[in-house]
């Protein structure tokens, strides 16, 4: 977790004035609100808080990789102008997304997904594809940012989200919806730019192909890609069928995969979450965080999240939560201030500052203010909620390492009675860490390894020393059945934790 930030203001859609333009792409014109001087702002202002939401992925060798790509392909685009730019995130889900302006984000989980460049290159064509034909635009005419649901699917009411929101500096995250019309219209771009560039555009239906596995082992939970890219038919058929059709109007052979190629700039690369950054201990309910060295407890089976932002835990029924983040304030009471103002908050105890487990802490007790007098929209709502259902917030103000962390637990008046002994587990429990097994953890990354002989991949999983329960998650990794045989000399991912 990293010190949260305060985000740049964007455009103010009720300032934009309309007007017809002509897409780049389709040749035709469409009412847009956005020139593309202001995509470019926003692409250029929104850029700082994705990397503060996500971090960049400290491998340069990646970083290079996408930004080589991504230009030779833009340079290919219908809008070879734009100043774009490629960035690979630090984050562990299956995702790849495009902001206006020029924009264009890979996590290392997609990285982990792909196998080979051909696939990296037909997703990198259609995110390309999604600014050049102004998809993201468009969407930002209709609806401006879409925010992403906080803690993964957990339903809060809306004060309670806003709360939330303001917990994470109001990080409005960039993961705009598009229509059936423009995934189609960026799938036929991705085959068309990637193609531009040598590479076999059918291997990324095979990577759809891989998703699709993926959100069936999860239980219909589908991976971030497809969250973000509604996936209305058989993708799988849908883009082969286009590859197919495109290479033979274009008379193209000879085209680019690279598999192993691209195996082995992925050897070594995090897979799954990376335990350096915080991670929560299911047989204790412990979240440890080793590089800034601190624990705390988590009531067991709350739905939990880490992110650089906040650290956010929450019941099952959405009605309360716990949040860790961190001030840039140097003192209690200017953190105090700062939360009671940024939140419209009133303090219903005094402060009172004690120790904790060693450390200096600051604890008090404040709910929503309701402000008389106002004619707006959200002083009315709060006029007209009921006392026991004013939001309460019990707040814990930690010093250690010479910095403010802020543990707060939220929920109606009415169930504080209930959730303060859930609140009180966290904000008691914060410490620093003394066991060094807990420090020292290190995370798995992908090992490239050549089959022996021809084998099954199973049978190179079980040699391996693979877990039997996670044989389907890589059988998906690697784009393969179970039973597929691997000739030998073929390379394959596994998996491996090395301290």
């Amino acid at each position: 977790m990293k010190n949260y930030f305060y985000i740049i203001s964007l455009l103010v859609f009720s300032n934009f004035i309309s007007s017809c333009s002509v897409n780049p792409v389709s040749g035709k014109k469409q009412l847009s609100f956005m020139s593309e001087s202001q995509e470019i702002a926003i692409g250029k202002e929104s850029d700082p808080a994705v990397i503060a939401q996500f971090g960049l992925y400290p491998n340069d060798t990646l970083q290079k990789f996408i930004k080589e790509k991504g230009l030779l392909m833009a340079a290919k685009s219908h809008r070879p102008g734009l100043p774009f730019e490629f960035r690979v995130l630090d984050s562990d889900v299956i995702n790849a997304f495009a902001v206006p302006g020029g924009y264009v984000y890979f996590t290392r989980g997609i990285l982990a997904h792909f196998n080979n460049e051909a696939q990296f290159a037909g997703v990198l064509g259609h995110e390309i594809g999604h600014i050049t034909a102004r998809h993201s635009s468009q969407q930002y005419t209709k609806q401006m940012l879409t925010q992403i649901a906080f803690m993964g699917g957990m339903v809060f009411s809306e004060k309670f989200r806003n709360m939330s929101e303001q917990a994470m500096q109001g990080m409005e995250l960039l993961f705009l919806k598009f229509s059936r019309d423009d995934e189609t219209e960026s799938d036929v771009l991705g085959v068309k730019y990637s193609s531009a560039i040598g590479y076999d555009a059918k291997e990324m239906a095979d990577f759809f192909q891989t998703l699709q596995r993926a959100t069936e082992k999860e239980g219909g939970r589908i991976p971030e890609f497809f969250s973000t890219h509604p996936d209305p038919g058989n993708r799988y058929n849908d883009v082969k069928k286009l590859a197919t059709e495109y290479q033979t109007a274009q008379n193209l052979s000879n085209l680019k995969i690279n598999r192993d190629s691209y195996l082995m700039m992925i050897d070594g690369l995090v897979y799954g979450e990376d335990p350096r950054q915080g991670y929560l201990d299911k047989s204790n309910y412990v979240f440890y965080h080793p590089e800034m060295k601190f624990e705390y407890p988590i009531p067991r089976d709350w739905q939990f999240q880490n992110s650089p932002q906040a650290v956010q835990a929450a019941n099952k029924e959405g009605t309360a939560a716990i949040i860790l983040t961190m001030s840039q304030q140097k003192t209690f009471q200017t953190a105090a201030s700062e939360l009671l103002e940024a939140y419209k908050l009133k303090n219903i105890t005094t402060p009172s500052q004690s120790k904790i487990n060693g450390l200096d802490a600051y604890t008090f007790l404040a709910e929503e203010v309701t402000q008389a007098g106002s004619t707006s929209t959200q002083t009315t709502q709060q006029q007209q909620t009921p006392d026991n259902e004013k939001l309460v917030v019990h707040f814990t103000l930690y010093q250690y390492n010479n910095a403010i962390f802020i543990l707060q637990g939220m929920c109606a008046k009415k169930d504080y009675a209930v959730n303060k002994n859930n609140f009180l587990l966290s904000m008691n429990g914060f410490k620093a860490i003394s066991d060094t097994k807990r420090i020292n953890v290190v995370p798995e990354r992908i090992n490239i390894v050549a089959a022996p002989s021809d084998a099954t991949l199973k049978d190179i999983m079980v040699a391996n020393k693979i877990a039997a329960e996670r044989y389907e998650e890589l059988a998906i990794l690697n784009g393969m059945q179970q039973t597929t045989i691997v000739k030998k000399g073929m390379l394959v991912k596994m998996v491996e934790r090395k301290l």
